[in-house]
């Protein structure tokens, strides 16, 4: 009989071949305002990396294949513009990888490999439409006859039956129309660059010029004769990519620029422009304390102020908000800061209650379909608020619940405790219809997590043990986080908490925990890390030492951490700062020196390095570089254009310029989140082998 494979062996490499279990997992669902069809991508198995069109036909209750792009064209000939949305998209898979639909749902339309296709979603049948050139990010009008899109960074339309027309092309190299620039894409979670008006008749669009931003360098050090990338990256201090917005009358072939007050406003951070709403857009001043929501006129350009938020720190952005209902009034996301929540707002006014905190809205039409946690940050819920009926729950098991509705169909997704697989389950006029089939594989590791709240500040925690059982004697320990802003990792669905288990497996009692900073928790608790990181690592260490005065089985003398990116940077904190604690650690991605990351998220925190320089310096662990006394394994990827590769080779140049050695690997053409199979699958091998060397030995 064959060897039943060893689950701790074979786990390294199913997480790779499955990209982290997200093959065969249906996502980005949208439903017809009829109800009757449910559109989504999904591979067709567990270890396939090509994403197809599907649809689930209500009525039937079944699916169906609309485009399989083929393995052989899914990654081939991809634009740079294309390459740079997966990444800040952290798409895993190739193939269909976003697709936009017309008001009725009825068509798609979609790009693979550059080339533009045109799906009928009802006959189930996509053709190939000629363009002139490889395209970027097409968006059909809301009747479904023209398209519009990007070649080369100028901006076109298409007749589906017609002729292609250009609206405008780049000015000069570096500028480029109806992209989202890399802020928006990467800290805004704002993915396009140009709308549709509802009649169709005019097209709303960006234009993005990058000239002033600095010119950073990717190079291949396997090739030498390879020229390097340059990278147009806005580092904390520098300037920004000057973003406006401009609309194009088709029938008159005229355009206007939308005017605002760029300078005291220059980051562009939302454009809605639903049916029978003027063009609204949202944007937020550098300092990110005001954002203001304006109303354009399309004829003139002009704005007008409709509402305006501010906060001594920062004006939080909720993804998808603010959107408009299908009166015309503005849903949004406020702060209550007497209440200490984040509030579902209709024109102003609270339509949800204290301590509810909404966390994203879905949609937006005769109600609002949003995601909310209630008093418990380890669970999301679904939630729909009407006129008639309020705010009203529409999941029910502990986990994390997502949805998409329309015409009386929901679609709700949720991950569970109970199981590793999410279940998006098709409901129509309340009654479930159907499920949408998940060919994802099983995972080889089953997660145990222990969830727990720790010490004076209910530090949030998952406690995880080799085979989910209380050991006779000592095990030690292994912390690991991610612990930074936007980075909830104590969530109750156990498919999270796979990689935790397996380092749990292999000897570790491994302890989770979400500190200050990681949302969930309401305004206050995310702005506790206003200017100073460090208090991400205070909550590490005393979450660690309330948990042993719980379980006395965990062993302080031995005390590792592990961390990607925040988290890595998390980990090079606690080996410098606090070496009693912590006797080793693996810092991956991690950003060392604040002034090498990003405008828009290192400013929001630390304020500008010009005027902060005691936030930047306290929180960057490069500079203390000096003090390392424990062992350190570095891991960074080469192509990383998020968090660039010169923040460990600069760390890595100051410890050994101060006689501290480590261990360094980088990884030639890896970005920030690694797409090799051989890469993925070494990575987790290469941390247990440190890990065993240095912790639990």
């Amino acid at each position: 009989m064959p060897e039943t494979p060893d689950p701790l062996e074979e786990f390294p490499r199913q997480v790779a071949r499955t990209r982290g279990f997200s093959l065969g997992a249906p996502r980005a669902f949208t439903v017809s305002p009829d109800g009757e069809r449910v559109v989504y991508l999904r591979t067709k198995t567990g270890d396939d990396p090509v994403s197809c069109l599907w649809v689930f036909e209500v009525s039937g209750a079944k699916e169906r294949l609309v485009f399989d792009p083929g393995e052989e064209e899914a990654e081939r000939d991809l634009t740079d513009a294309e390459r740079a949305r997966r990444e800040r998209a952290r798409e895993r898979s190739s193939g269909v990888t976003s697709y936009a639909t017309d008001e009725a749902v009825r068509r798609a339309v979609f790009t693979v490999a550059g080339r533009m296709f045109l799906a009928d979603l009802v006959e189930g049948s996509a053709r190939e439409l000629s363009a002139p050139g490889s395209v970027d990010d097409p968006h059909l009008d809301r009747i479904g006859e023209r398209i519009a899109f990007v070649v080369d960074g100028a901006l076109f339309t298409r007749e589906i039956e017609g002729g292609v027309r250009e609206l405008a092309s780049p000015d000069t190299p570096d500028t480029y129309w109806g992209l989202a620039e890399f802020i928006a894409a990467e800290e805004m979670e704002r993915y396009r660059g140009h709308w549709w008006s509802p009649d169709a008749t005019k097209l709303a669009a960006t234009h993005v010029d990058e000239r002033e931003v600095q010119v950073w360098f990717i190079s291949d050090p396997t090739d030498s004769a390879a020229e390097p990338r340059t990278v147009r990256y806005p580092q904390a201090g520098t300037n920004n990519a000057v973003v406006t917005l401009w609309v194009f009358d088709l029938e008159s072939g005229e355009r206007v620029e939308v005017t605002w007050d760029h300078e005291g406003f220059p980051y562009l951070a939302r454009v809605d422009w639903s049916e029978g709403s003027p063009l609204t857009l949202l944007v937020q001043t550098r300092d990110q304390r005001t954002v203001r929501l304006l109303e354009a006129d399309t004829s003139t350009g002009s704005t007008q102020v409709v509402a305006e938020q501010t906060d001594p720190r920062w004006v939080e952005l909720t993804e998808d908000a603010p959107v408009r209902l299908a009166d015309g009034r503005v849903v949004d996301v406020v702060v209550d800061a007497e209440a200490d929540t984040y509030r579902l707002t209709v024109d102003g006014e609270p339509v949800t209650p204290p301590g509810l905190q909404v966390r994203v809205v879905l949609s937006a039409g005769e109600g609002v379909l949003f995601r909310a946690s209630d008093g418990d940050p380890t669970e999301i819920h679904l939630w729909r608020w009407t006129p008639e009926g309020g705010p009203v729950r529409l999941s029910e098991e502990p986990g994390l619940h997502s949805g998409a509705e329309g015409g009386g169909t929901l679609v709700r997704v949720s991950a569970t405790p109970h199981g590793v697989k999410s279940v998006a389950t098709v409901w129509r006029s309340g009654d479930p219809v159907g499920t949408i089939e998940d060919v994802s594989e099983t995972s080889a590791i089953e997660p145990r997590p222990r969830f727990l709240t720790l010490g004076e500040r209910e530090l949030r925690a998952a406690l995880f043990l080799p085979g989910g059982r209380e050991p006779d004697g000592p095990l030690p320990v292994l912390m690991d986080p991610y612990g930074g802003p936007h980075g909830a990792r104590v969530l109750k669905a156990a498919g999270a908490h796979l990689m935790s288990q397996w380092f749990a497996d292999h000897g570790f009692a491994v302890l989770v925990v979400d500190g200050r900073g990681v949302n969930g928790r309401g305004p206050a608790w995310d702005r506790e890390v206003y200017r100073d990181f460090t208090v991400t690592l205070e909550d590490q260490v005393d979450a660690l030492h309330a948990a042993a005065q719980r379980f006395d089985f965990l062993d302080l003398e031995r005390v590792g951490i592990r961390g990607w990116s925040f988290g890595g940077e998390l980990a090079s904190m606690a080996l410098l700062w606090r070496p009693d604690v912590f006797r080793a650690g693996v810092v991956g991605a991690p950003v060392t020196d604040q002034h090498l990351y990003d405008t828009f998220y290192t400013e929001r925190y630390m304020g500008l390095p010009q005027e902060e320089p005691e936030a930047y310096r306290r929180s960057s662990p490069l500079f203390d570089a000096a003090s390392l006394s424990r062992p350190m394994l570095l891991i960074h990827g080469l192509a990383d254009d998020n968090v660039f590769v010169a923040n460990t080779l600069q760390f890595s140049a100051a410890l050994f310029e101060a006689g501290k050695w480590h261990e360094l690997v980088l990884i030639p053409n890896a970005t920030h989140m690694t797409r090799s199979n051989a890469v993925t699958e070494n990575i987790l091998r290469l941390q247990i082998d440190f890990l065993r060397r240095t912790v639990a030995s």
